[in-house]
């Protein structure tokens, strides 16, 4: 059954949430506070939904502490209609943001997207061969069940390449898709990359090379390793 965390401290919200869901087949744990919720928080939870105006602390700031070690989906529940509050919220991290009042069906549904989102994740997720294996809720890379300590555009050049094994990106292709700063954006930054993830490899299998080079086309996962 799938867990939902709601860290709500009105009684009337909590329990038209808990009716609702419950009809729906989902398993609701509820917080009042922020201290509450941290104390809840577990692998367990598969989706959040977070008031921003707690008792003891905004939704905001708690958020912050969540995503120092989880990456578990979030949807701020919230009175606050103002265009910066949705900003603000989806940049420090939430999933989606809805306005109250709100109609229990509309937060299924929001509920629903979400999940089926992180499903999809996940079954990319399982697509690991018996040496690698990508977490894409942690942002890491695992050969032979040791993380590889890729820094932030290797994991996601990683990612790229895990999602279509076989395929040959372009250096322009894989540019633009990983990379965020246009000025560390050029053909050698890529190069370092792929000579880093090779390096990282050797370091615990010298003879393991999964990047399969294509001269004058560009860089890819090998598809049978």
């Amino acid at each position: 059954m799938i867990q939902i965390l709601l860290i709500e401290d009105e009684p009337g919200i909590q329990e038209s949430i808990q009716i609702a869901l419950e009809a729906d087949g989902f398993s609701l744990k509820i917080a009042s506070t922020g201290i509450e919720a941290l104390q809840m928080l577990d692998d367990h939870v598969s989706l959040i939904l977070l008031d921003i105006g707690l008792p003891d602390q905004n939704g905001f700031d708690l958020l912050k502490q969540i995503r120092k070690k989880h990456q578990i989906p979030v949807i701020f529940l919230t009175a606050r209609n103002a265009e910066i509050d949705k900003v603000l919220g989806l940049e420090i991290g939430a999933d989606d943001y809805i306005v109250k009042p709100f109609s229990p069906r509309e937060l299924l549904a929001r509920i629903r997207a979400i999940l089926r989102r992180t499903q999809n994740q996940r079954e990319v997720e399982q697509k690991s061969n018996q040496k690698i294996r990508i977490s894409l809720e942690k942002k890491l890379v695992y050969f032979n069940d040791k993380n590889l300590n890729l820094s932030p555009y290797e994991y996601k050049t990683m990612e790229l390449f895990f999602k279509w094994p076989g395929r040959i990106f372009t250096r322009e292709e894989i540019m633009d898709t990983v990379w965020t700063e246009p000025e560390d954006s050029f053909d050698r930054a890529v190069d370092t990359v792929i000579k880093n993830i090779r390096a990282r490899f050797k370091e615990l299998d010298p003879k393991f090379d999964p990047i399969e080079t294509r001269r004058g086309q560009g860089y890819g996962l090998k598809e049978i390793l």
